[in-house]
């Protein structure tokens, strides 16, 4: 994190400090045109005096830290003295992880308290006497703090704590007790908006979405740190977009497969039923023909005998041999003097 507690900005968006190429994505801000070098020395001031509105929307300064008023103590370092003071507390627990049954190391802050005090950039050699003033310095990025205190007190844990822990899946290890400092007489490079006010020269935060940086760094190193995170994360875009044309590309073919196997489906069913409607309609007309030949009595077996003296056709040789004696016609009851075999051709 950058002064203040405040998270430094991700390497995508600092594209815009430099005119380097372009991050193929909307999302990050449109590079400056570009951000102009200077010289912390006497001829700085004639430069913003000649500069439209006596500003330079975009430049590049370095030079030392030098505290404009007072300075800031260090509570736990005799004699360190800075401008920007950051005091944490982080407490330290081990969580225990229902997933994959292992205690995991796990930070928070607790409490943290940033100070600052107004401080100028001054050159880094002797005998120029011009300033810049730095303006609001927690709102920049890359401002790393040095680290002039830590200790760690660690948790006095009884049975029965140790006990209780182990039951709510949560145990403390400690606290972290760190104050890192902004010192007097950093080298700081600046990259930020240059304002000539009254006879002041400030350095504050650009407009127009450009990013605002105070590094430790000097500024070819600063760039090149750029650079790096500017490929790293063109590398990580192409991978994964070509990770989501591919999953992309195996979904639009599974659903074209299982659209095709849905119309192959249909179309079987669809075959089948105009099958089976026509081997209906085929069946009722056999069936039909069939109950119009079949004995009365069983319905299976064709006619085959006629009845005399009545004369009607109504059943086969089996059926009339099972008629009850004295035997009579199934359909009009009347006695069977003999039977005349039916001949179907």
């Amino acid at each position: 994190t950058g002064a203040g507690g405040r998270a430094a900005a991700p390497a995508s968006s600092s594209l815009s400090v430099f005119p380097l190429s372009v991050f193929p994505l909307s999302v990050f801000p449109s590079p400056p045109q570009g951000a102009r070098r200077l010289r912390l020395d006497a001829e700085l001031r004639e430069a913003l005096r000649e500069a439209p509105g006596r500003c330079l929307p975009y430049a590049v300064i370095q030079g030392a830290v030098r505290s404009a008023k007072e300075t800031l103590s260090s509570q736990f370092v005799e004699g360190c003295q800075g401008v920007v003071q950051r005091l944490t507390l982080q407490e330290h627990k081990m969580v225990w992880n229902r997933t994959t049954h292992l205690w995991n190391d796990c930070e928070k802050i607790i409490h943290q308290r940033t100070n600052t005090a107004p401080f100028d950039l001054v050159p880094l050699e002797d005998g120029a006497d011009v300033s810049v003033r730095v303006m609001k310095p927690l709102e920049a990025s890359e401002l790393s703090l040095e680290t002039v205190y830590e200790k760690f007190h660690p948790s006095i844990q009884s049975f029965t704590d140790v006990i209780g822990h182990y039951i709510s899946g949560e145990r403390p290890k400690g606290i972290q007790e760190t104050e890192q400092m902004l010192k007097v007489g950093t080298t700081l490079t600046g990259v930020g908006e240059l304002v000539l006010d009254n006879n002041t020269i400030k350095l504050q935060p650009p407009k127009q979405g450009m990013q605002y940086y105070l590094s430790s760094l000097d500024f070819d190193d600063l760039l090149q740190k750029q650079e790096s995170s500017v490929r790293l994360w063109k590398i990580l875009t192409v991978v994964f977009g070509l990770a989501t044309c591919a999953i992309l590309f195996f979904l639009l073919r599974k659903q074209y497969r299982h659209q095709r196997e849905k119309r192959r489906l249909k179309q079987m069913q669809d075959e089948f039923r105009q099958a089976q409607e026509r081997l209906v309609r085929e069946g009722s007309a056999e069936s039909g023909e069939t109950l119009k030949n079949a004995c009365a009595v069983c319905l299976s077996n064709t006619k085959a005998c006629v009845f005399l003296e009545c004369g009607h056709v109504c059943s086969c040789n089996e059926c009339y041999r099972a008629l009850p004696e004295p035997k009579k016609c199934p359909i009009c009851r009347q006695a069977i003097s003999r039977v005349v075999p039916l001949y179907n051709s």
